[in-house]
């Protein structure tokens, strides 16, 4: 706790370093690099790529202002939603920082360690001593798992809406570590104004899974921020590791949420990625063999051996416990000694596949907790195309007692009539036993008004 104490001192008096520091230390590490063939590379990557160069010298487009109201949001009107063009842009981007290191990728086996001057920067600068996976899975996880389906207004309600931003939330015990994910963030939030934090958080997480090899999950955009750190939420709502009635506590915190049994099992299988670092939560070892030489700063406990890959070795690490070096928490424990919960944590270690769709939809209607959306129904950009999500079709809106119907009536009705297998060139088949009855009762009717 005094770890993270110290940390969040250190935040709030400085996010993201100034822009003469920073073009200082390229300008030393310019200097080490020329000694080498190969740090003369790593250089030019470095100038070359263009997430990089954004985030390492333009640092006066990119300064952040954190006291007691958190990251400025001055780029982002109040109110507004995301540009759907700028959150495809910042996906590429996410993906980028994500497999990406100077042109060293995070998951190879050259890590940054091989030039101190470079890890130096990288460290003291953005944290990249964190790794950005479990960390942003994390970081969406909780702006919108403060949600609270038994409050009805915005925000009070919580939820993903951009607030876990401010030093308030921030600094919730449940949080703490969160910063760095924040600072790796800034500088795409800086770049893309028409994106919220909102968005961009939920963004971050879904590509983060997606990228360590998870399934792609359905997600749709245009959350809105909340304006201040007044309509943060109070401490309490997120989950604690090791409660005394683990069952008793997931149940109480995810239906809160409107969640079930299945979708705390699958959510709980993304602790596939990452690592608890016991100066921060107060659980796991310092060090394991998994983690004692990264990648990223060294230590902590993971719950898996390939801890920056998603899959479903978790649930087959948990329910076999022979390894020491593997973390399980209690929460974790719970899922195959609870009856309710066993039976989809058995599921999940025998197949991936269905845990990879169960996981994706959870993570999705995670994701949508508590939002509000402009458009009301949300922004799709995984189709190709820039667009509202498909609009629920409700008659009574096109029922104007006209005739001639509405070009978007006549659409709603052959979107349904394609959707059972019609087409203008391809007629529905026919229901030869619904004919039948249909003639039967044709022959009845006449046949009583004869009688007549």
């Amino acid at each position: 706790m005094a770890a993270a104490a110290a940390t969040s001192t250190a935040f709030g008096s400085r996010i993201l370093p100034s822009a003469a520091r920073a073009t200082s230390a390229l300008s030393l590490t310019s200097r080490s690099f020329s000694s080498s063939p190969s740090s003369s590379s790593s250089l030019k990557c470095l100038r070359s790529s263009p997430l990089v160069s954004h985030l390492f010298l333009n640092q006066r487009r990119s300064s952040v202002c954190l006291s007691a109201r958190g990251f400025s949001a001055a780029s982002t009107p109040k109110g507004s939603a995301s540009d759907p063009e700028q959150l495809k842009s910042a996906r590429e981007d996410i993906k980028e920082l994500l497999n990406t290191t100077f042109c060293h990728p995070i998951l190879a086996g050259s890590h940054v360690e091989s030039n101190p001057t470079l890890h130096d920067l990288m460290r003291i600068n953005y944290g990249l001593d964190h790794l950005t996976y479990p960390s942003w899975v994390r970081l969406g996880w909780h702006d919108a798992g403060t949600y609270n389906k038994n409050i009805e207004e915005w925000p009070q309600r919580g939820g993903a809406n951009g607030s876990l931003r401010f030093e308030v939330e921030l600094k919730h015990g449940a949080n703490a570590g969160l910063v760095n994910a924040l600072k790796l963030l800034q500088p795409i939030k800086e770049k893309y104004s028409g994106l919220t934090y909102a968005d961009l958080f939920q963004l971050a997480s879904a590509t983060a899974v997606e990228e360590a090899g998870g399934p792609k999950i359905p997600m749709k955009y245009g959350r809105v921020d909340v304006s201040g750190p007044e309509q943060c939420p109070e401490e309490g709502r997120l989950p604690a590791a090791g409660p005394p009635s683990p069952a008793d506590h997931l149940r109480e915190v995810f239906y809160r949420m409107g969640l079930n049994d299945k979708e705390i099992v699958a959510l709980s299988g993304a602790h596939t990625l990452g690592r608890s670092r016991p100066e921060r939560s107060g659980w796991g070892k310092p060090e394991t063999k998994y983690t004692k030489d990264g990648p990223g700063a060294p230590g902590g406990q993971s719950w898996t051996v390939k801890w920056l890959k998603f899959d479903n070795s978790y649930f087959k690490d948990i329910k076999e416990r022979k390894d020491e070096d593997l973390l399980v928490l209690p929460t974790d424990a719970v899922l195959f000694d609870d009856p309710s919960f066993r039976v989809y944590a058995e599921k999940y270690a025998d197949d991936q596949e269905a845990f990879f769709k169960d996981y994706a939809e959870a993570h999705a209607k995670l994701s949508n907790l508590g939002a509000k959306f402009d458009p009301p129904e949300g922004i799709v950009i995984d189709d190709g195309s820039s667009k509202p999500a498909p609009e629920k079709f409700v008659a009574a809106k096109y029922s104007t007692g006209k005739r001639e119907l509405s070009e978007a009536m006549k659409q709603k009705i052959r979107a349904e009539y394609e959707a059972i297998g019609g087409s203008p060139d391809k007629p529905l088949q026919s229901n030869y036993f619904l004919n039948i009855m249909i003639v039967i009762a044709v022959l009845a009717f006449l046949t009583s008004l004869v009688g007549n």
